[in-house]
């Protein structure tokens, strides 16, 4: 992937950006009654991890730090982003401070909060831990990182939903935005801000900002169908190393394994060069309609599209080929 290092904030990220929208979302997670907005802090998150799209959000509130992510699919290594971020915030914090000196320097309260929304089926709420990624576990870690998931998938933790008209309005949003993508829509994003905006689901947010969501959720539905292309061909993978380890133990397990006894090892070494072939070509065609949906949907040259989806400057010429047939 090509180093596009343009930061561009997803959905989420720019509802936090809002105080208003940030001091709900603090309120409905801490159960808390704060009304005014300029009792929150935005912290700038640009040292911390460098992102195509930004999917995270820090404020203060009182004396607590809050450190938001959005995610459509989980990931183990959550707590440890969060710790980057959170080193990165105090580092500015402290930055005019003494550290040698004899008098206790004060910091915010850390909080840390993941929102799912992904396809993949998870519980309500989920705990990760710093903890897991030691290489030798210890069961009283000296340092320590609690990251809370949330499930803000609209069949899920409905009473968070409820309580937050924020969250409620962005589910809405994503899964309007989906469903209109299922149905074969022209412009599903397009139609879903419409949608939000007759129906006053987040109507000031959506009128305000609707460029920069329709360019951040055209790059993000990209992203994800890259991500699950990615997953198929681990997948792919996996299963010839499994017909693999058939052909050597003799074993067959049906031939979606490719363990099926009596199978010449030349033939099933030719369907596994096949399938790779069919993947490889399966994600050109699907590059090939990301930009063409990118061009459509964003107005943006085949070049420009390209650069959004990383692809080498070696092989934009052969898609160019592709685009055009």
């Amino acid at each position: 992937m090509s180093e596009n290092r343009e930061y561009k904030s997803d959905v989420f990220s720019m509802l936090m950006e809002n105080k208003e929208y940030a001091l709900q979302v603090y309120n409905a997670l801490n159960d808390s009654s704060y009304d005014d907005p300029e009792q929150v802090e935005v912290c700038n998150l640009e040292s911390g991890i460098s992102l195509s799209i930004r999917n995270d959000a820090a404020f203060i509130v009182d004396t607590e730090i809050n450190i938001y992510e959005h995610q459509s699919s989980v990931n183990p290594n959550m707590p440890l982003r969060a710790l980057i971020y959170f080193t990165a915030i105090i580092q500015g914090i402290i930055s005019r401070k003494d550290l040698l000196s004899s008098r206790l320097i004060r910091i915010p309260t850390p909080h840390f909060a993941v929102f799912y929304n992904g396809k993949e089926d998870r519980p309500v709420k989920e705990i990760f831990k710093l903890s897991s990624a030691y290489s030798k576990p210890a069961e009283n870690p000296e340092l320590e990182l609690v990251c809370t998931v949330y499930n803000i998938n609209p069949d899920k933790d409905k009473e968070l939903l409820k309580k937050c008209a924020v969250l409620d309005g962005y589910t809405s949003f994503v899964e309007l935005v989906r469903k209109n993508e299922n149905d074969g829509l022209d412009n599903p994003i397009e139609k879903a801000i419409d949608y939000c905006i007759q129906n006053h689901i987040l109507e000031d947010f959506f009128r305000d900002r609707r460029a920069e969501v329709l360019r951040s959720m055209a790059i993000d539905m990209t992203f994800e169908r890259r991500v699950e292309l990615i997953r198929e061909e681990e997948k792919e993978y996996g299963r010839e190393e499994g017909r693999a380890e058939g052909r050597e133990e003799g074993r067959a397990e049906g031939r979606e394994e490719g363990r099926a006894e009596g199978r010449a090892e030349g033939r099933a070494e030719g369907r596994a060069e096949g399938r790779k072939e069919g993947v490889r070509a399966g994600t050109e065609q699907t590059h090939v309609e990301d930009i063409r949906n990118l061009m459509k949907n964003m107005n943006w040259t085949a070049e420009q599209a390209m650069t959004a989806l990383g692809i080498a400057e070696s092989e934009r010429a052969s898609y160019l080929e592709k685009i055009g047939d």
